[in-house]
């Protein structure tokens, strides 16, 4: 087969009006050329430090005591969750209408066992029902974790197969 004489100008002309089409960061889209860093835009941080007028303000640190703001965000906690538990409200505070409708909406109490419910339920969608061909082509289940092998019987069937396989 005779090649056309300008096929190799025809070829590289080509090339470079493709590469044109690319744009002008053609050069550097191919990793051509390198970035450096613009140095004015490189910026230090000062060191931490306290100042100086806050140091006698603090409070006196006392080993072992809950730090303030725990207490306070504690506190407020119990008492949105259990009425009367921290803050002194009474210890069987009548219930509002939105609590009352969002407890009759949610059904009856749940049980003791719910952790073990919770656990079935969620073991029965991490292993959906296998479907009909799953259980024809694959009949037999796993096999039992722990099984332990007689040491004399598993010598015994290797010592077989060697002979076997050596006949």
């Amino acid at each position: 087969m005779r090649r056309f004489p300008g096929f190799a100008l025809v070829l590289s002309s080509l090339l470079v009006a493709t590469l044109a089409g690319c744009g002008g960061d053609t050069a550097r889209t191919f990793g051509f050329t390198r970035d450096a860093p613009d140095e004015f835009q490189v910026t230090t941080r000062a060191p931490l430090s306290m100042p100086p007028a806050l140091g006698g303000s603090l409070p006196v640190p006392r080993p072992g005591a809950d730090r303030p703001q725990e207490v306070s965000t504690r506190a407020a906690a119990e008492a949105a969750l259990v009425p009367g538990s921290v803050l002194g409200g009474p210890a069987s505070a009548p219930r509002s209408s939105g609590e009352s409708a969002l407890l009759s909406q949610a059904g009856r109490p749940v049980g003791d066992d719910i952790r073990r419910r919770v656990d079935e339920e969620s073991l029965r969608l991490d292993q959906p029902e296998r479907s009909l061909v799953d259980r024809l082509m694959f009949w037999r289940g796993p096999d039992q974790p722990g099984v332990t092998l007689d040491p004399r019987r598993e010598s015994q069937r290797l010592r077989e197969i060697r002979r076997s396989a050596a006949t």
